[in-house]
């Protein structure tokens, strides 16, 4: 069996693992392996060969890992409903409070609310009361729910 061969079955069980388990890494090792077998069919001896594959497949994940991290900036738990399964329900605020605040029970506790900024800056302009109704969960900070006004 030829080196390229052996490079070539590699790669197939890269991708092969890959798609059984999702994790695109081994997808970027898979284009290393690659590389190596391109290398073997050029007739570069082992070592070459070996450093070809680490060099192709540790640069695509290093820039894969780089690049997703640019893409998806820092993740904002407060607001992220993949985190926090409180964003997106509903709760019923009864009065608001002068302050902007208002007192609402959420999963079996009482929780203290606002409005979130934009709401709050249009009520400021408005100088109206938030009424009282359904709203929806945006944002936990700290013990605080941060709500919008629920569309029906």
């Amino acid at each position: 069996m030829s080196d390229s061969t052996v490079w070539w079955l590699l790669t197939a069980a890269a991708v092969a693992l890959e798609l059984l388990n999702g994790s695109f890494y081994l997808l970027m090792l898979g284009i290393g392996l690659a590389a190596a077998a391109l290398a073997a069919h050029l007739g570069a001896g082992l070592a070459l060969q070996l450093t070809v594959a680490a060099l192709v497949g540790g640069g695509a994940v290093l820039f894969w890992s780089q690049r997703m991290r640019q893409r998806s900036g820092p993740a904002d738990s407060a607001a992220n409903a993949d985190l926090n399964l409180d964003i997106g329900q509903l709760v019923q605020v009864e009065h608001w409070a002068a302050d902007g605040s208002a007192s609402v029970r959420h999963r079996g506790a009482e929780w203290t609310a606002e409005l979130d900024d934009a709401a709050a800056a249009a009520n400021a302009i408005n100088a109206a009361q938030p009424a009282p109704g359904r709203y929806r969960i945006v944002a936990v900070r700290g013990s605080h729910l941060i709500l919008q006004a629920h569309s029906h």
